[in-house]
């Protein structure tokens, strides 16, 4: 079945997560140097999508979101930096999504280390060209670093 798996291969900077659908999960903690988090597909009881929050605090409040949303045999996803901060450490080192099977519109994103106006991921509300359908059954591998 289809999931994401989230490795932190920063080597210095602690990566906290949080899987939020109408509720707030506990928060995992992604050590520095490999530490990683995964999670199945979920679903959210008042019928809107998931997303993950990762943070190098222990706040919500600056984070790189991962947002999916499952529909029939189609996930779609993103990856949101609209509530990051310009100088995080994401931006800093860098993030990738590799899917398990790429397709025309189940591309991989990379977003290079520095690079503040990743094209690939969502900047604004509006920018929905960074939105992607995977098969259900795709296997997301989100690295961090």
């Amino acid at each position: 079945s289809g999931g994401v798996s989230i490795s932190n291969n920063m080597s210095n900077t602690t990566v906290y997560a949080w899987s939020v659908s109408d509720r707030v999960s506990n928060m995992h903690t992604l050590s520095a140097g490999g530490g990683s988090y995964s999670e199945s597909w979920q679903t959210n009881d008042n019928g809107g999508g998931i997303s993950i929050k990762l943070s190098t605090t222990e706040s919500q409040s600056d984070v790189l979101q991962f947002e999916y949303t499952q529909d029939g045999d189609t996930i779609y996803w993103d990856m949101s930096c609209i509530n990051l901060g310009s100088d995080s450490a994401f931006t800093k080192y860098g993030f990738s999504v590799t899917p398990s099977e790429e397709g025309d519109n189940c591309p991989s994103v990379n977003c290079e280390a520095g690079d503040t106006a990743c094209a690939e991921a969502y900047l604004q509300p509006d920018d929905n060209e960074a939105t992607h359908g995977c098969p259900i059954d795709t296997q997301f591998t989100l690295t961090l670093g």
